[in-house]
C-alpha cells in the first residue's frame, strides 16, 4: 500500500530496494480512446433512460467493434501504468510475498487423505492424496498442465465414500461453466466419462460409488454461453462408465423454471437432500428421495421459499440441518425421517440460537461442531448429539476457521486458520481428546508480529453501530494521515472476515493501512444486517462504507487526498455508488468487476438471481430506488471525481463485463476532472475464481501502482 513521507521500511531496505517518493501531480486530461455514442433511449415508469453504450453489452468474442473497443481501452490503459516509477518493485515483491507452500484442508475418505498444495508461485494449486494421515503425498492432478496461460483451473472436487474415485470440475478462462471428470485414484488415471454445461452445482456420490448427482442446464445456443439467462436447471444422476446422454434425469421444475436445485446425499447414504432456491437469498424449499429404495418418488419435506436450510449430517433416522426459521440468528433443528410422510412436524431444535450468529455446523464424532461468527470472528463451540454444550474449540488467535468437514464416528477433522497478518495455516482437530495438532503450516518471508490487527466501532449516518477491522504495521506513524486502502462488499448475506492476501499484506509493508469495514447487507448480525442494507435500504450501504472514510479521516488515520477504496462484484457496485455521491472523500478508486447498471442486470446469466438484493427493474417501487444509486446512471458531470481504474474480464459470465464497459466509457465522456479513468480488461479470465497466480500479480501490482500514484504512498523504485 501507500506509504507517506516517513522513514523508508526495514522490510524494503533488507530487500536491497530503493524507494522513490510518490507526489499526486495533475497533467492534461488524458486522451482517452473514442467511444461511439448512440441514441438508444427506453420509457420506463414516465422517466426517459438513456443508454448510449449499450452496444458494448455484446460478446466481445463476437462482436468485433466490442473487441475493438477493448484492444484500444487496454492500450491506454497500459500506457499510462507504465509511467508509474513504482510499478515494476511493486510486482516483485507481490512475487515474494506470493511464494510460499500453501496447503488446503484435508479430505478423508476411505483412509486416504486429499488435499490441494501449492507450492508458492504456481498457477494454480495440485490435488494430492496420502494414504493414511502420515502417509507418502502422491500427485494426483496438476491443472498447471492443462493450459499453456495457466487459466485452466481445477474447481470443485469430491472423493467417493471409499477413496476409490474421485470426481472433479474442470474450469477454463474463469467461466462458471464445469466440465466434471472421473479419476482412478489408485492409477491416477480420468476415466472416459465427461459432463458438460454442469453450472451452481453440489457434486455428491453415491455411497456405493456407483455415480454422483450433479446439476446443469441445458446447453446455450452458439454465441450465448457467456450470456444467456440460466434457467431450468436440473438434477441428474450420472452412473460411471455410461455416456452423459444416458444419464437419469432425477428432479426438474419445468413449471417453475427459475428455481436452483443443489443435491447433496446424506452421510449415511439413504437420502438425496435437494434445496431449491429462485435467487440468492437463502430460502429454500427442502426436497427429499429416499435413496435405499428404487422407485422412490422425491417429495417434499419443507414447501416454500421461506427459510434457509442447511444439510448438517445424518444419524439414523435423523436429519439435522441449519435454520433461520424463528431464529434470525440461526438454530440447528433435526427432522425424524422414520415415517417420511409425518416428517416435516416432527422437526425439533437441537442447538438454539444464541446471542451470535450462526455461520455453519457439522458433524464430527459424537460432537456437533458449530461456527459462529462474534463481531465478524470466528468462535467454534462444540455440542453432543442431543445438543449438550460441550465448550469451544482452541482456536489460533482472532481471525477465521474454516472446515471441520467430518462423519459421526470418526472424532477426526480439519480446519484452516486465518487472520490479516497470518496466511491459512491447516491443523487437525480431535473431538474424543479435545486436541488440535497443525497439519501444514506456512513458512512466509515476512514476521506477522511486525503488524497490528485491531477491531473499532464507527457509527453510520443513522447511528448504527458497524465494525471495522484497520491494520497497519507495528510502528506507523500515521500522524497526518496515512495512505489508506478501505475495503467493503455489503450485500447478499455473504459476512466479510478476517483473511490473508499477501497483496493487502505488501501495501501495509509500503507503509499503508488496510481497513475492512463490516457494513450492513451481509451476515455479521443475522437477518437484520442483511435486511438493512437490500432492496429499499441499500443506500444504508453506500451510507455506512462514507461513514467508514470518514471515520478514518476524523481519528487522524488518513485523510481524503490519501484515501483509496476497493470492492469487487458487488462491492464493484458500491465503489460505483459511493464515488458518484461522495467524489470528494476520496482519492483512487477500484471497482472490480461491478455491477454497474441496476437498470439491466438482471438480463445477463447469473444476474437474474440477484432481484432478492437488488429488487426488479421491472417494478415501479424498486426501480426508482434502483435508478437513485445505479453506478452507470448517475455520473456527476461538474464535480471532481477521483482517479478511477475499473478491472473486469472477458469470461467473467457472473457479472458480465458490459457493465463495466459501459460504466468506464461513461465516466470517460462525462466533465470529472482530469484525474485518470481507465478500464483494465483482463483476457481468459472470469469473476475471480481459477485466476493464476501470475494474473492475479499482475493484477494487484497495477492495481497498487494506481492508487499508490494517488494518495501519496512511497514506493519501491525500478521498472
Amino acid at each position: 500500500m501507500p506509504r507517506p513521507l516517513f522513514a523508508c521500511s526495514p522490510m524494503l531496505l533488507a530487500l536491497g530496494m530503493s524507494v522513490a517518493t510518490s507526489t499526486v501531480t495533475l497533467a492534461a486530461p488524458l486522451a482517452y480512446p473514442a467511444t461511439e455514442r448512440t441514441d438508444v433511449a427506453e420509457q420506463q415508469f414516465g422517466e426517459t433512460i438513456a443508454d448510449p453504450y449499450r452496444w458494448l453489452e455484446n460478446d466481445v468474442r463476437v462482436d468485433p467493434r466490442v473487441r475493438a473497443w477493448v484492444t484500444a481501452q487496454n492500450e491506454a490503459t497500459n500506457t499510462y501504468l507504465d509511467t508509474l516509477p513504482g510499478r515494476a518493485g511493486i510486482k516483485a515483491r507481490l512475487s515474494q510475498l506470493w511464494n510460499y507452500e500453501r496447503f488446503g484442508i484435508p479430505e478423508k475418505a476411505g483412509g486416504n487423505y486429499f488435499y490441494t498444495r501449492n507450492s508458492g508461485l504456481q498457477n494454480q494449486s495440485v490435488l494430492f492424496v496420502r494414504k493414511g494421515l502420515d502417509g507418502t503425498p502422491r500427485q494426483l492432478i496438476d491443472p498447471n498442465l492443462w493450459a499453456k496461460d495457466g487459466a485452466t483451473a481445477l474447481a470443485e472436487w469430491v472423493p467417493a465414500k471409499d477413496g476409490k474415485r474421485l470426481a472433479y470440475a474442470v474450469q477454463d478462462g474463469g467461466t462458471d461453466w464445469r466440465t466434471i471428470r472421473i479419476l482412478d485414484v489408485a492409477t491416477g488415471e480420468p476415466l472416459p466419462d465427461e459432463i458438460k454445461w454442469a453450472k451452481f452445482t453440489a457434486i455428491s456420490w453415491a455411497h456405493d460409488g456407483s455415480g454422483i448427482f450433479y446439476s446443469r442446464f441445458s446447453e446455450p445456443r452458439a454465441g450465448e454461453v457467456y450470456q444467456a439467462l440460466n434457467e431450468n436447471q436440473q438434477v441428474y444422476f450420472h452412473r460411471i462408465g455410461t455416456p452423459q446422454s444416458a444419464d437419469r434425469l432425477v428432479y426438474a421444475t419445468p413449471d417453475r423454471p427459475k428455481l436452483n436445485h443443489d443435491a447433496t446425499v446424506s452421510d449415511d447414504g439413504g437420502w438425496l437432500v435437494i434445496r431449491s432456491s429462485e435467487g440468492t437469498d437463502e430460502r429454500y424449499e427442502l426436497v427429499l428421495l429416499d435413496l435405499r429404495k428404487p422407485d422412490a418418488k422425491p417429495f417434499v419435506l419443507v414447501r416454500g421459499l421461506d427459510h434457509n436450510w442447511v444439510p448438517v449430517g445424518s444419524q439414523g433416522d435423523r436429519l439435522t440441518f441449519i435454520t433461520n426459521k424463528d431464529a434470525p440468528l440461526q438454530k440447528l433443528v433435526a427432522f425424524d425421517m422414520a415415517d417420511p410422510p409425518k416428517a416435516a412436524a416432527t422437526m425439533r431444535d437441537i442447538v438454539p440460537q444464541s446471542t451470535s450468529m450462526i455461520d455453519g455446523a457439522t458433524m464430527v464424532g459424537d460432537s456437533i461442531l458449530v461456527a459462529y461468527l462474534v463481531d465478524a470472528k470466528s468462535e467454534v463451540r462444540r455440542f453432543g448429539l442431543d445438543g449438550t454444550a460441550r465448550g469451544k474449540v482452541p482456536l489460533p488467535g482472532i481471525g477465521t476457521a474454516q472446515g471441520f468437514e467430518g462423519e459421526a464416528g470418526d472424532p477426526e477433522t480439519f480446519f484452516s486458520f486465518a487472520s490479516f497478518n497470518l496466511p491459512n495455516s491447516i491443523y487437525r482437530y480431535d473431538t474424543d481428546s479435545g486436541k488440535v495438532t497443525p497439519f501444514a503450516l506456512p513458512k512466509v518471508a515476512f514476521d506477522p508480529g511486525d503488524y497490528v490487527v485491531e477491531q473499532r466501532f464507527y457509527a453510520s449516518k443513522d447511528g448504527t453501530r458497524v465494525p471495522m477491522f484497520v491494520v497497519h504495521k507495528k510502528g506507523l506513524d500515521h500522524r497526518g494521515g496515512a495512505p489508506t486502502l478501505l475495503y467493503a462488499y455489503g450485500g447478499f448475506n455473504l459476512a466479510q472476515r478476517p483473511g490473508f492476501n499477501p497483496a493487502n499484506l505488501a501495501w501495509m509493508e509500503m507503509g499503508g493501512v488496510y481497513a475492512l469495514a463490516n457494513i450492513r447487507g451481509g451476515s455479521e448480525y443475522g437477518e437484520a444486517w442483511h435486511d438493512g442494507g437490500r432492496l429499499a435500504a441499500k443506500q444504508n450501504v453506500f451510507d455506512d462504507f462514507i461513514a467508514a472514510g470518514e471515520y478514518l479521516i476524523a481519528q487522524g488515520i488518513t485523510t481524503s487526498d490519501k484515501l483509496a477504496i476497493q470492492g469487487r462484484s458487488n462491492g464493484g457496485l458500491l465503489i460505483g455508488a459511493v464515488v458518484n455521491q461522495r467524489p470528494d472523500l476520496f482519492a483512487a478508486a477500484l471497482p472490480q468487476v461491478g455491477v454497474m447498471d441496476m437498470l439491466r442486470f438482471d438480463r445477463f446469466t447469473a444476474g437474474r438471481y440477484w432481484v432478492d438484493d437488488y429488487g426488479y427493474p421491472a417494478k415501479e417501487a424498486d426501480f426508482r430506488v434502483l435508478r437513485a444509486y445505479s453506478p452507470y446512471h448517475n455520473i456527476d458531470s461538474g464535480r471532481r471525481y477521483p482517479a478511477i481504474l475499473t478491472t473486469t474480464a472477458d469470461t467473467d459470465d457472473r457479472v458480465v463485463p458490459g457493465h463495466s464497459f459501459k460504466y468506464v466509457a461513461a465516466l470517460q465522456a462525462a466533465d470529472i476532472g482530469d484525474r485518470p479513468h481507465l478500464a483494465r480488461i483482463e483476457t481468459r479470465a472470469g469473476h475471480g475464481s481459477g485466476k493464476p497466480t501470475d494474473k492475479l500479480i499482475e493484477e494487484y501490482a497495477d492495481m497498487w501502482a494506481f492508487a499508490a500514484k494517488w494518495t501519496g504512498l512511497e514506493m519501491p523504485s525500478g521498472r
